[in-house]
Parts: C-alpha cells; sequence; structure tokens
C-alpha cells in the first residue's frame, strides 16, 4: 500500500491537541458500518469521512480512540488478520500491521473495545463523540459509561461531560491541506474529461442513462473508485428538477442537456454541473438563458476571496440573475422590486454554492455566530446559479423547458480564487466547437 500517513497523523496531532486544550478527554469516532443491500449482498462500502480524515484507514469494522491527557495517544480497533476471509473477502491489515502502517500508537482487535473502553474513560474530564448520529454508538457509550460507573467503590471516576466531536474536526475539515488539495485537482480533471466525453456522445435519439455510462466508463477509467453522488443526466423539461436521478428519457433534438456529475477520488469529491444543447447548437432562447446563468456565475466567482463574506457570491449572483429575469421578459418591475419580493424564485430556487471535500456537500458551518462566515485560503466550495423555465402563465413559450445549470469547484487561495474545474468546457463557443468535432 502506497499511502502516505503524514496527514493523517498530522490531523490526528493537532485534534489531539484542540482536545487537551478543552481539558482533555477521549474521542471516539467509529467507521461507517457495511450495509445490506438485499438478503446477503451488500451496498459498495464506503468508509465514514470523520474517521478517514483522521486515519486513511479504509477497513469496515473499525474505530478510532484518541486520548487527550498526560501522555497523548492515538489507538485503531480493527478487525484480525484472518487468512481464511482474505480468501474470500480480500486482504485485511490486522492490528500489528495497522498499526505500523498508518501510524498510530496502539492498535487492538475489534472485539475488545468495549472492554478497552472502561479502562479508557476511567479518570477522564469528557468523552467526544458524534452524539446522535448513529443511535447504537449512543447506546455502546452509554454502556461503556455505565461499566465505568461501576468501579466508583474501586476510586474510578466517569467522564462528566459528553460533548459532539464533529465540530471540532468540521473547522479543521473547511481548510485543506496540500494533501487534500493535489487530490481534488486530480478528481476535478478526471471529472472534467467525463463531462467532455459526454459533450462529445450526446446525440438526439439516445437515452440519458446511455450519457450516464459514458460518464462512469470515464471516472474509472480515470482512476476514481466511484461517483461523489448520483448522477444527474436529465435532458428537455426534466432539466427543471434538481435532482432528477431516473436518467431514462430518450433526448430530443432541439432540446437542453444539464448534467450535474462528479467523481470520488480516494474520498475527495468533485462536482461539477453543465448544460449544452443536445444537437451541439444552442437556440436563441437557449443562449440567452445560458449566457444569462454564466454572467451570474462570473459575478460570483468575483466575490471569492479571503475575508469576504460566504454570502457574497450567492447574493452577486442573485442581482444578475434577478435583472436578467427582466431583460428577457420573463419578470415585469424593477430590479429592486423583484429582489424584494422574492419573485426571481419562480426561476432560481436554491442556493449557489456548498462546500466540498470528503463529502460532497462537506463539513462546516456556513454562519458563525449569526453572521456568514468570512471565507479563508483553504477553503474549496462549489459556485453553481442556474435558472429553471417551466411553462407558466406570463413566460414566453420560447424559453419553456429551459434548465440550466453552470457549476464549478472553487479554492480560495491568498489573493483570491483557483477554479479547479477548468477541465469542462462552459463557454457557448467552446461547447459548440467540443460538439461539431464529435
Amino acid at each position: 500500500m502506497s499511502l502516505d500517513i503524514t496527514p493523517f497523523q498530522a490531523r490526528r496531532q493537532r485534534l489531539l491537541a484542540t482536545l487537551q486544550a478543552s481539558g482533555g478527554g477521549v474521542a471516539i469516532l467509529p467507521t461507517a458500518p457495511e450495509r445490506l443491500r438485499n438478503r446477503d449482498a451488500h451496498y459498495g462500502y464506503r468508509f465514514d469521512s470523520y474517521f478517514y480524515y483522521l486515519t486513511g484507514f479504509r477497513e469496515p469494522e473499525a474505530v478510532l480512540v484518541l486520548v487527550a491527557g498526560d501522555t497523548p495517544r492515538s489507538l485503531l480497533f480493527c478487525r484480525n488478520k484472518d487468512v481464511e476471509r482474505e480468501i474470500w473477502d480480500g486482504f485485511r491489515f490486522g492490528p500489528e500491521a495497522a498499526r505500523d502502517s498508518f501510524g498510530f500508537d496502539e492498535a487492538y482487535a475489534i472485539g475488545e473495545l468495549d472492554d478497552q473502553l472502561a479502562r479508557l474513560l476511567a479518570d477522564q474530564p469528557a468523552i467526544f463523540h458524534s452524539v446522535g448520529y448513529e443511535p447504537d454508538w449512543d447506546s455502546r457509550i452509554a454502556a461503556a459509561l455505565n461499566r465505568v460507573r461501576a468501579q466508583a467503590r474501586s476510586g474510578a471516576r466517569a467522564p462528566e461531560q459528553i460533548r459532539d466531536i464533529r465540530s471540532l474536526i468540521d473547522e479543521m475539515r473547511l481548510v485543506k491541506d496540500d494533501a487534500e488539495l493535489a487530490l481534488m485537482r486530480r478528481a476535478a480533471d478526471i471529472s472534467g474529461a467525463a463531462h467532455r466525453r459526454a459533450m462529445r456522445t450526446a446525440r438526439p435519439g439516445t437515452r440519458e442513462y446511455e450519457v450516464e455510462a459514458e460518464l462512469l466508463h470515464e471516472f474509472r477509467r480515470g482512476g476514481s473508485q466511484a461517483p461523489a453522488y448520483t448522477s444527474i443526466v436529465a435532458s428537455g423539461a426534466n432539466a427543471c428538477v434538481l435532482h432528477y436521478v431516473e436518467n431514462d428519457r430518450v433526448m430530443q433534438n432541439g432540446e437542453l442537456l444539464l448534467i450535474d456529475a462528479g467523481c470520488e477520488l480516494d474520498g475527495y469529491a468533485s462536482d461539477i454541473t453543465r448544460s449544452f444543447p443536445v444537437n451541439g447548437r444552442f437556440s436563441g432562447p437557449q443562449k440567452a438563458a445560458y449566457e444569462l446563468v454564466l454572467a451570474a456565475q462570473a459575478a460570483a466567482i468575483a466575490e471569492i476571496r479571503p475575508g469576504a463574506s460566504w454570502n457574497a457570491g450567492h447574493d452577486a449572483a442573485v442581482r444578475v440573475l434577478a435583472q436578467g429575469f427582466i431583460d428577457l421578459g420573463l419578470l415585469a418591475g424593477s430590479l429592486d422590486g423583484v429582489l424584494e419580493t422574492g419573485s426571481y424564485r419562480q426561476f432560481y430556487m436554491h442556493r449557489t454554492g456548498h462546500w466540498l471535500g470528503l463529502d460532497v456537500h462537506d463539513a462546516g458551518d456556513y454562519k458563525l455566530a449569526g453572521e456568514w462566515r468570512p471565507l479563508v485560503a483553504g477553503n474549496v466550495l462549489t459556485v453553481e446559479p442556474g435558472c429553471y423555465i417551466r411553462p407558466a402563465d406570463g413566460v414566453p413559450e420560447a424559453f419553456w423547458n429551459i434548465g440550466i445549470r453552470i457549476e464549478d469547484d472553487a479554492l480560495v487561495t491568498p489573493d483570491g480564487c483557483e477554479i479547479l474545474t477548468t477541465a469542462a468546457p462552459k463557454s457557448v463557443a467552446d461547447i459548440e466547437a467540443l460538439m461539431a468535432d464529435r
């Protein structure tokens, strides 16, 4: 296995220092369980993001325990080495090899966890875990606390505080380190290649899932392990359904195709949306609506820099879109009036972005003390304005069933921002040129 464990060790040390500064205690972070799909078939396994962020360990049935005390240390509990099971299920590290390979101070068999927890929690001031996230784990930790309390006559004291660990890790995850950014850039490049492939292969008369198959092919060919989320391949009126995933309609000449798809690479997500004509040429109304959304995205991107409010990009995009809806004859009235009444939401009803990282909607609060969070270098966010024009009274028929979203991934840099997803064409000229060369 060729994994640089240095970033994971550094994150554990940072978290241990934070726990120590808060008074010490024990943090417990399990990975995700395996899930049955049906009968004895499982869903493809995917580790828990918090657990992986701190460990780099991908096997199921594993738990990280961090002890912040006089001697801070990290412990891994994992499956035993089992040569017979490896014949059926593949390689297992086992505790000893996992300890050495991933840089833990100690490692034990997962079957020892409950007994060890009672020992580790004794005389600690606090326990940190994902409160309420997995009811089974809430019960398991409560049982461990009760075992410590049962030792009161021998002088053992149970932690008096139970605190949620996620908020502490969220703050860490909001600022990506060099190892994370390298993966996100590569994931963005793979996804960009997949969108180019989709543009080259989409044609009237083919089904949406045929294009989806081309996306999946390019993801895997590029080294991605899986899509980061269920791909949206939405033609015609389907493009006006924000989370459309059936992907089974026959695409028609003269329609737009909206694709929201990104791959996951070593746990890290990319997230790209492109909208383009199935036949390779934008009609007049399609081009007008498309260039409006593109201008809104440019206005949002221009607001991304350290110190800027998280919401500044959204506000900038909304102003451009609202004025454009008036100019296109979709709305009547003044810009201030449209913004005040919120009538623009008939055609644009979602936010302009979200955090991106180990999760496609990544960890981290958007407000601090009731105010929009200021951006800092190392944040990664999406920028994805859109317009969705359904048939309605007062809406010119030439615009009916035009659904457009343009989404890119942006890294906040010390001087502004870097768009990670430039590999996917998005200007009208570039899209039409690529599709003309199919």
